[in-house]
């Protein structure tokens, strides 16, 4: 595990900006692992939408998958149009797996209701993708947000 990992994507080779190394393993060692949870929610908190997967993947590969999860379930907490535009951000470039990655952390931590609010800026180009986001989960979940889009007049 590499003990010194950042959560901003452009430093993922475990430095700041200025160039020193994020001391997690030290931060930990020392008693401050509730400041590394503050810094991760924090990040969540602000980081844009697009580049919650980008943070998560440089935790993943600095050994932190688990911190790399749960920074993506609580980014996609924020408000559910902020998470649609993101992802139709993501689908206009070529990050695909980023796409995914973020509409399944919303159709698994969001309500059924919430997460089909995320389809609202776009919902033709949306509602196929929190449908298969959905389908990936299970079954249930995949009738669960449909019957929310229906609701909320989404999807036919």
């Amino acid at each position: 595990m590499n003990p010194s990992v950042s959560v901003e994507p452009r430093y993922a080779n475990g430095t700041r900006g200025d160039g020193r190394a994020v001391p997690v393993g030290e931060m930990e060692r020392a008693g401050l692992a509730a400041d590394w949870a503050t810094l991760l929610w924090e990040a969540a908190a602000t980081l844009p939408a697009e580049r919650l997967v980008a943070a998560s993947d440089a935790l993943t590969a600095g050994g932190r998958a688990e911190d790399g999860e749960q920074i993506l379930r609580q980014g996609v907490v924020r408000p559910a149009a902020e998470i649609g535009h993101a992802a139709l951000a993501l689908a206009d470039g070529t990050r695909h797996r980023e796409l995914r990655a973020l509409l399944d952390a919303c159709v698994r931590m969001r309500t059924p209701q919430d997460a089909a609010r995320t389809a609202a800026p776009d919902p033709g180009r949306l509602v196929p993708l929190l449908l298969t986001a959905a389908r990936g989960v299970s079954e249930e979940r995949h009738w669960d947000v449909l019957h929310a889009l229906r609701v909320a007049g989404l999807a036919a």
